[in-house]
């Protein structure tokens, strides 16, 4: 059954302001969902738990050819539960690990792909997983990229920064609506009701204007100042940094964009991110 819709990015492209805003429109409260309930709407592919219940024995989130080898059997549980519609959050790319699809079209009904601007993305990328921005931009530019699985999330298959652009953005073997963070943050409304739409949901104004305000960023960080947010990593001040564009202008090193556009350059031309 071909029930997964996934919510895909490469990491720290936009993907939690996606799903803040996907929680605040489906639960539809009068008041914001609280950060750490955004889980309730969807689940993540790399949540070492699903993982551990489908080996029925002990599971090593740290092999990553377990990881890829197991990884059919979680999405096909997810699959499972009969639901129309599961919303599966992934930084995973659109190709292979270890001979197995990591995004199996048998079992996926459609995507939703957030891009940003790499030149902005690897700021926040450096600071959540407490890299020197050298260090990222290499690591971005690596075919074999990935987020190291332990305790509570499994391997993660990244590769470059162009090629899972291009993985996602070029699918054919479903429907993908493409956005960019950039336009999210110009024109939320319009953006998210293309959301709302790709996902067959009724388009209510009024509730599309207040999920919108729900997730904003001042909201976020707000809500982050009150409680501990799950998915803040350990050696982050906070995860909700500064929910802007075109920082990078001011912290990047020229030796460094021009790394960066050396490594991406064809892939940010063809997506309107040109220097």
């Amino acid at each position: 059954m071909k029930s997964i819709v996934w919510l895909a990015s490469y990491p720290k492209s936009g993907n939690t302001w996606l799903r803040v805003f996907l929680a605040n429109y489906i639960i539809n409260s009068d008041k914001p969902v609280p950060i750490n309930d955004v889980h309730k709407i969807g689940i993540g592919d790399s949540n070492s738990k699903a993982y551990q219940m489908v080996m029925k024995k002990q599971f090593d989130p740290t092999n990553p050819q377990l990881c890829a080898k197991v990884r059919p059997a979680v999405l096909q549980g997810i699959v499972n539960n009969k639901a129309d519609v599961n919303l599966v959050k992934t930084h995973n790319e659109n190709g292979a690990a270890f001979g197995t699809r990591l995004v199996p079209p048998e079992l996926t009904r459609s995507a939703i792909y957030i891009m940003r601007n790499p030149l902005d993305m690897i700021l926040s990328y450096a600071n959540h997983y407490n890299m020197t921005i050298d260090a990222a931009i290499e690591g971005i530019a690596r075919k074999s990229n990935t987020l190291r699985g332990g305790g509570e999330s499994a391997f993660q298959f990244l590769g470059t920064w162009s090629n899972h652009v291009i993985g996602w953005t070029k699918a054919r073997k479903f429907p993908v609506l493409t956005l960019r963070y950039e336009d999210m943050l110009a024109n939320p409304d319009e953006e998210f009701a293309r959301v709302i739409e790709h996902l067959g949901l009724p388009i209510d104004l009024e509730r599309l204007d207040r999920s919108v305000k729900f997730s904003e960023f001042k909201e976020l960080q707000k809500q982050e100042d009150e409680t501990n947010f799950v998915e803040k990593s350990d050696t982050q001040e906070r995860f909700f940094r500064s929910g802007t564009s075109g920082q990078w202008k001011n912290e990047l090193t020229q030796e460094q964009v021009d790394q960066i556009i050396r490594d991406h350059g064809r892939v940010m031309k063809k997506y309107g991110y040109e220097v």
